[in-house]
Order: structure tokens, then sequence, then C-alpha cells
């Protein structure tokens, strides 16, 4: 009997998926809102934004998190749209920093509004912070974000640095918009202990379009870094990496290179993601599994919720490819990755 209760204690504890993926590490998207609009995110005029009732609560979000750091999580990267431009954002970013076995708090921002709460994000114990910026050349900022804020994202790079906390940039490379900013990036990293990882543009920009297809992808933007820094060097993938890393001799900071379409990284993929309505995604590219918030409130007790959540992991798809061919096949128009917590 006590070797059956302690399997059974095991089981209810530790996430895992049906390949054998542990999984432990959380991406809670907190809105669908953002401030910018870049247009391999969403469309020009913007989203029909989710009502504050569709919204997780921060109450549901902090259970949320509670049940799942008790399965294994231990590591949450807090997404949006744009985290700051929900209200009393770092009132939950607090509260989930003191949850009991939490191991790394992190964040993506697009950096519009964020350089106020660099201190209080030091104070919470976040070491680490990617983000959004796609150039370094304040008319293309514009062309691609159309808003003219290129000025506070830098200013919050600054600060973060100045805080000691660690700056991961992402670009998210585009044929014919930014791809002379990939030799500028790179050439940042010299002064600059920061850490650029470019990205293969992704299929979720929420116009109901189909997706052309990607011509930049991880082997061309290497290559294009190598014909100008011939002694690049690869350096060690942590463990449960999505990117390829490199350094430059001499340079303070690195480099890193996303498959995002080509996804080389699912069999070793350790992470789940909720959007800010609730819906569990297994995968970026599947539909999602299961909606957590309507759980809660239909008065779903903790261990029904654990329940839940091993059962969408017991059915988990093999990789991307195969989550976006069974997305495909329902109808409905591509997400936007602001909705999906990208």
């Amino acid at each position: 009997m006590l070797n059956e209760a302690l399997s059974a204690y095991i089981y209810i504890t530790l996430l895992l998926d049906n390949h054998g993926r542990p999984i432990n590490y959380l991406r809670l998207a907190v809105t669908d809102r953002c401030n910018l609009r870049c247009f391999y995110c969403m469309p020009e005029h913007g989203l029909d934004w989710l009502s504050r009732a569709e919204l997780m609560s921060y109450e549901e979000m902090l259970r949320t998190c509670r049940v799942m750091m008790g399965m294994g999580i231990n590591k949450i990267r807090i997404t949006g749209g744009e985290p700051f431009v929900r209200k009393d954002i770092m009132k939950l970013m607090t509260a989930i920093s003191n949850l009991q076995g939490l191991n790394e708090l992190t964040l993506t921002t697009n950096g519009v509004l964020t350089a106020p709460y660099v201190a209080d994000l030091k104070k919470i114990g976040v070491r680490s912070v990617n983000l959004s910026l796609d150039t370094l050349d304040a008319a293309r900022f514009f062309a691609i974000t159309l808003r003219d804020e290129f000025a506070s994202v830098m200013h919050t790079m600054q600060e973060l640095l100045k805080h000691g906390i660690e700056v991961k940039i992402n670009t998210v490379v585009m044929a014919g918009k930014n791809t002379q900013d990939i030799i500028p990036l790179v050439n940042l990293t010299k002064e600059l202990p920061v850490s650029v990882r470019f990205i293969e543009e992704m299929p979720f920009n929420g116009d109901g379009h189909a997706y052309s297809g990607m011509t930049w992808d991880y082997v061309k933007i290497f290559e294009e870094i190598r014909s100008v820094f011939p002694d690049i060097q690869k350096t060690p993938d942590p463990t449960y990496s999505t990117s390829y890393n490199y350094n430059m001799p001499g340079h303070k900071g690195s480099i890193g290179i996303i498959a995002a379409y080509s996804r080389t990284f699912c069999g070793t993929c350790n992470r789940i993601r909720i959007t800010p309505q609730g819906t569990l995604k297994t995968c970026l590219y599947d539909d999602g599994v299961l909606n957590i918030k309507d759980l809660m409130r239909s008065g779903a007790d903790d261990t029904v919720l654990q329940g839940g959540l091993l059962k969408a992991m017991s059915n988990r798809e093999k990789d991307g490819w195969m989550a976006e061919l069974k997305s495909m096949q329902k109808p409905g128009k591509r997400e936007s990755m602001a909705s999906i917590g990208g």
C-alpha cells in the first residue's frame, strides 16, 4: 500500500508528456493587448480584444501557478501581448515570486513601458528579461511596429543592464524588412553583455491569410553572420535550449539562432503555455487542449485541475509539425502571436 501511495504521489506531482519529456517551464500570457502593432504579430487595426471577463483574473493565474508548481513547474515566464499594459502586473509577479518551489521568474516585454519597473523586477528576483527588438534603426522600428517608441525600448535596455538584469534581445528575421539589421545587432554584442537571438518568422499574424513561407531560416541566418564574422564559435547549448548559441571572439555578449518555424528543438521541449483566456497549449502550434479558467469557474478543485493537466499532457503531439497539422484541420483563421503568449 505504501508503494502504491508513493507511486500515486509521484504521478500527480511530476508533469510528463506521453513522449517522456518532463515539463517544468510555464509561459503565462497575462493579456492579449499590446501597445505596438508589429505586422508579423497582429493586423494593423489590432485585434478583437478580450473583455475583462474573458481574461483570467490574477487570482486564477496565481492559483494555476501554484497547482502547476506542485506538479514540477519551476520556471515561469510572464508574457502577453505586452505584460505592462495590464494594470497592476507587478502585483501578480510579486505574488508569483513568493510561491514555494519557484526557481526562476522571468519576463518577455517590448520595453515601451518597462523602464520604470526595472528596479522592482530586480527586487522580486527577476534575473533575466527577453526584450523584443527587431531593428536598431528608428525609422525601420516605426515601419515594423507603427509606433514611435524606439527610444523607450533602448532606455529600457539600458535600465536592465544598469540593474544587472540579463538582457536577451528577441529579433524576428523577416525578408525585405530587417535582414539588414542582422549584422548591426551582432555588433551590439561587442560592447554590451547582451544575448541577441535571431528568430525565424512564424505564421501567427492573426489576419487570416495563409502563410506564404519563410525564406530566412536558421541556416541562412547563420551563413549571413558567418560571412562577416568568420571566426564565430559554437558554444554549448543549455539543456532544453531552443537556440543554437554562438560567441564572437572579443565580444562581451553572444548570439543565438532560434529555429522557431523549422522546429528543430521539439524533441526536448519542456514548456507549456497558457493564453490570456486560460487555454492550455502544450505546443505553440496547437489550437489549445484545455481551458483552465473554465474549469476553475465551474468549481473544480485542485485535484480536478491536476487531472485535467495530466490528461492534456498524455495526448501531447510529438512535435510542432504534427500539432500544426491537427490544428489546421479545424476551421477558423490563424491566431495572433499576441493572443497566445508569443
